[in-house]
């Protein structure tokens, strides 16, 4: 089954919001549900008991809805690095080369839940960059709460799957970790969701390697960026709950992202093969992240603007270097 979180826009109702499953091209609400949250926490039974009452009432045409993030505000985002060849392609781009560690255990950081973007929204450049990149990645949702999970149990726990975008501002991520902390800002303005949660029982057919055969594409503009396969993770959805749920809980709604698929960002494709051919984001721009039977997220790019200064210039001069300066 495949549920998205919309708002009306065509009638009388128009504004209200409700939790859906599609069947061809029609969306048929759910009654009285406006998270999808409400219907996790069990074993994924009463969300396909809700799917399948829906599914005998009127549904509504897709022009008359404005399809929002399936999860609109999860309890919290781990976005993972789980995809071996954008881990190897894009540390040889710039000189460098994988740290073992990656290979004995997976690796995350939090992202910002507040920052949730609709599968159509419009992603404006954050304050002070001119590096704006896509991350073409594939989330799990947790349908039950676990805790200590092995990687056995973990995809037990997993209510479904969107497609993901960690929108990623590459100059000021790469400034703040120098500090050695982040990602933060660099990572913290928008990540767009699906247009739909993909319930788990419909990728059990898909299975490869340790991941699932679901083909992922990108373009820009109309021009093709990316193209890979979720079926080449080298961690499992399973090894990446089982980490995530080390020594705390993961709860229902949580997501899991898996980072980004091999050529699935312009970090990569331009220090691979040139930033004249593959140039950050700009106003105006028009990404498409495809992932076949998770749907497609399409999004315009707005103008950003420069933001709010911390300080006065001269005092953010360390103050050895203002002395230095003074008895010059």
């Amino acid at each position: 089954m495949r549920f998205s979180t919309y708002r009306v826009s065509g009638d009388d109702a128009a504004g209200a919001e409700g939790i859906g499953v599609w069947h061809g091209e029609r969306l048929h609400p759910v009654p009285g549900v406006t998270r999808l949250t409400d219907l996790l926490g069990d074993d994924g039974s009463r969300l396909r008991a809700a799917g399948q009452a829906a599914l005998s009432k009127p549904g509504l045409r897709r022009v008359d809805v404005e399809l929002l993030a399936p999860v609109p505000a999860p309890p919290s985002v781990r976005d993972f690095m789980a995809f071996e060849e954008h881990v190897v392609t894009a540390s040889a781009a710039i000189g460098l080369t994988v740290d073992p560690l990656w290979y004995q255990q997976p690796v995350f950081y939090f992202t910002n839940p507040a920052a949730v973007r609709g599968p159509q929204a419009d992603v404006a450049i954050p304050p002070g960059s001119a590096a704006l990149d896509f991350e073409l990645e594939v989330a799990a949702v947790i349908g039950r709460e676990g805790a200590d999970l092995s990687p056995a149990e973990a995809p037990d726990h997993i209510a479904g799957f969107m497609l993901f975008c960690d929108w990623s501002a590459r100059d000021l991520q790469g400034a703040e970790m120098r500090l050695h902390l982040g990602p933060a800002k660099g990572k913290d303005s928008a990540n767009s969701f699906g247009p739909w949660l993909v319930t788990a029982d419909e990728f059990t057919p898909l299975m490869s390697g340790h991941g699932y055969d679901v083909p992922l594409t990108a373009s820009v503009n109309g021009v093709t960026y990316s193209n890979g396969n979720l079926a080449d993770l080298y961690w499992s959805f399973g090894d990446m709950i089982a980490y995530a749920s080390r020594g705390t809980r993961v709860l229902p709604g949580d997501v899991i992202g898996s980072g980004t698929v091999g050529t699935g960002c312009i970090l990569e494709l331009s220090r691979v093969h040139g930033a004249g051919t593959y140039p950050y984001l700009r106003p105006g721009d028009r990404v498409r992240l495809d992932g076949g039977p998770l749907g497609a997220i399409e999004a315009r790019i707005t103008p950003g603007w420069p933001g709010v200064p911390l300080r006065p210039a001269a005092e953010q001069v360390p103050d050895q270097e203002r002395q230095h300066e003074e008895r010059r």
